[in-house]
Order: C-alpha cells, then sequence, then structure tokens
C-alpha cells in the first residue's frame, strides 16, 4: 500500500513539483520533499534521510536542471541503497537519467505534456494502490469537499472521449467539472 510519497527535484523545477503535490494530495496521498518545510534544529541533510525512509514511494522530477542537480542524484542514491522505496521517474523529453535509475522506464514528459504524464502517474499509482477517496477544492465557495474515488471506467471513457468528469459541491451545491488526468476541478 503507498501511503506516503517523497518528490525528488531540483529548486528549478518547483513549479512542476507543486503540480505533482497538489494531483497527490487530490488523491489523498501525502507527499513530502526536503525543500517543503524549512525546520529550525533540522538539517537539510535530515530532512532527506527522514522523508525518503518514512516514504513509501519516490517521484523523481528529472529535467535538465535536475538530472545535473548534486541533490536530486544523492536522494536517489539514498533511495537506492535503503532498497525498499518504489521509485518513479518522471522525466523531461530528451534527459538522461542517472546511472542508479537508468533501468526504469520514465514516464516522459515535455513542458506542453506534464499534465499528461501526471495522468499516466496516477493511472500507475491506481494499479499498485487502493484510492478510496478524492479531495477536491471547490473554485467557487474555496471549502475542501471528500468523494468517493472516480472509478477508472468512468475516467477511462471520459479520457477517450475528451470530457470532463462532473461532480457537485457538497457545500454550496455549484456543479464541478474535473480534469480527468488529475482530477483538478476546471472553472
Amino acid at each position: 500500500m503507498i501511503d506516503r510519497i517523497y518528490i525528488s527535484y531540483t529548486e528549478t523545477d518547483e513549479p512542476l513539483a507543486q503540480e505533482l503535490a497538489q494531483t497527490l494530495w487530490a488523491v489523498n496521498l501525502e507527499s513530502s520533499s526536503s525543500m517543503y518545510s524549512k525546520v529550525l534544529h533540522v538539517s537539510l541533510g535530515q530532512r532527506i534521510c527522514y522523508g525518503i525512509s518514512h516514504s513509501d514511494c519516490m517521484i523523481i522530477v528529472l529535467t535538465r536542471e535536475g538530472a545535473l542537480s548534486p541533490r536530486v542524484n544523492q536522494e536517489i542514491g539514498l533511495a537506492v541503497a535503503g532498497g525498499s522505496n518504489l521509485i518513479i521517474v518522471l522525466a523531461e523529453k530528451g534527459v538522461e537519467l542517472p546511472v542508479l535509475v537508468e533501468h526504469l522506464t520514465p514516464i516522459r514528459f515535455t513542458q506542453d505534456t506534464f499534465t499528461d504524464a501526471l495522468g499516466y502517474l496516477i493511472y500507475t499509482l491506481r494499479n499498485l494502490t487502493k484510492f478510496e477517496w478524492l479531495r477536491i477544492k471547490c473554485p467557487h465557495c474555496n471549502e475542501e469537499i471528500t468523494q468517493y474515488m472516480t472509478p477508472q471506467e468512468e475516467v477511462d471513457r471520459s479520457l477517450l472521449a475528451g470530457t470532463r468528469l462532473n461532480t457537485i459541491c457538497n457545500y454550496c451545491e455549484s456543479k464541478l467539472f474535473l480534469d480527468p488526468r488529475t482530477f483538478k476541478p476546471f472553472l
């Protein structure tokens, strides 16, 4: 069962990592990173070790800058050495994978297809673990709502038809349209 995910990325890829974290939040997965919280008296090295050792899976956001980042490569080494983390690589098209993860099949993306890659990531995780709840922040009333996870068959039909998923906010009763890849609401 996958409950906690560690996100490895370089500072320049923060917007991609935030989009990933929001998508994981929507399907009720906890995520962390060494850059999430700067806690006094806890060093960067301790945050990395703690985050990786207390996660079930590590997702690496690997862009050209990320592949050259010493910190990202050290985080990969720590996860591989620990041996108990599932590692999934989101790699920008054309980026060569670091040696410790070159045997893995990455989910490839471009700047224009990152949302598609997130959709494939969620599909992959859904085949490895059970998603029961979906969390949505209503764009109309700003309330956080929790609903049963949309069945994969319905998500697949929506993706094939090029349509959005429909739901209703429990608080303001507004109709919501969700991206079937990331479950984010459209305005």
